[in-house]
């Protein structure tokens, strides 16, 4: 599959259940998949040293979807192999009582990533438009102006949320934070099959709740959340992309892979040394190698 058909295009409607969450890899290329995404990931661990060397810019890497689709097993593969100093991961849960206290993204803003580093958000502010959107009454928690009821939380508030999301990630763009957004998609089927593997697995039983149940039940809303969400908040600056998640394998390449070309694309480097350093550093040499005669 052509990464960049996983592009989800600014403004433009899509079906979800028009969309494959199965990529259809034969089992004689898993092989030669696993290879390939091994090589990425050391690919990666070397572009994003320099990117921690270089200390001017960072990446956000945003991942979102259903329970059990695999957000968790992206992160331990992806990041396998870089070095822990420069990446830092945050889940957010529900808000704190500190939290509710400030407008909705300003705890998201609280771990943005600092200079070269990559930070990962395993479900984000986009849960202020995906959850609270099924579950409109999370919104008046928020205490927010004119909002006192549920019958106000129209589509008018969501279209002004959407907008003040893309406006959030956009000024972060523009201040040194490249943003790559991931859905992955998984299908109903496949989710039953794995919240069954944690149910009989003793080893897994501490990733299973019971809410994954109750909220499998609004599984077309949620569905329907996602549609408007990607569609409303995809942009050229931080795009979306829609990862055919049943598959693990081929999810972590693809991701992996769209990783590694941002990071190609924003081709950090090593800062640069001055001439007075440099002559620091040979005087710094001889006066080593001397030590190291006597």
């Amino acid at each position: 599959m052509n990464w960049n058909k996983c592009k989800v295009k600014p403004k433009k409607d899509f079906k979800l259940s028009k969309i494959n969450t199965h990529p259809g890899i034969k089992r004689e290329d898993e092989a030669e998949l696993k290879a390939k995404l091994l090589e990425n990931i050391g690919a990666i661990a070397k572009l994003q040293n320099k990117l921690f060397a270089e200390n001017r810019r960072s990446l956000l890497i945003i991942l979102q979807g259903m329970d059990g689709a695999g957000k968790d097993g992206t992160i331990k593969h992806i990041m396998s192999g870089v070095n822990p100093q420069g990446v830092w991961i945050y889940s957010f849960k529900h808000p704190s009582a500190v939290e509710l206290e400030h407008d909705y993204l300003w705890r998201h803003a609280q771990k943005l990533p600092e200079h070269g580093q990559i930070t990962i958000f395993n479900r984000s502010h986009y849960e202020n438009v995906l959850i609270s959107k099924v579950h409109p009454e999370i919104v008046l928690s928020e205490r927010l102006p004119g909002i006192d009821s549920i019958d106000k939380i129209d589509k008018d508030f969501w279209k002004m949320r959407y907008r003040q999301i893309n406006y959030f990630e956009k000024s972060n763009v523009q201040n040194g934070i490249h943003i790559l957004k991931f859905f992955l998609h998984l299908s109903k089927q496949e989710q039953r099959k794995r919240f069954l593997v944690r149910i009989e697995n003793k080893e897994k039983h501490w990733k299973f709740s019971s809410n994954d149940i109750t909220e499998r039940e609004f599984w077309p809303d949620y569905q329907h959340a996602y549609e408007q969400a990607l569609k409303h908040t995809s942009t050229k600056i931080a795009p979306w992309y829609i990862i055919p998640a049943d598959d693990k394998l081929y999810a972590h390449f693809l991701i992996g892979k769209i990783v590694l070309e941002k990071l190609k694309k924003m081709n950090p480097s090593f800062p640069p040394t001055d001439k007075k350093e440099e002559e620091l550093m040979k005087l710094a040499k001889v006066k080593l190698e001397k030590e190291n005669a006597h």
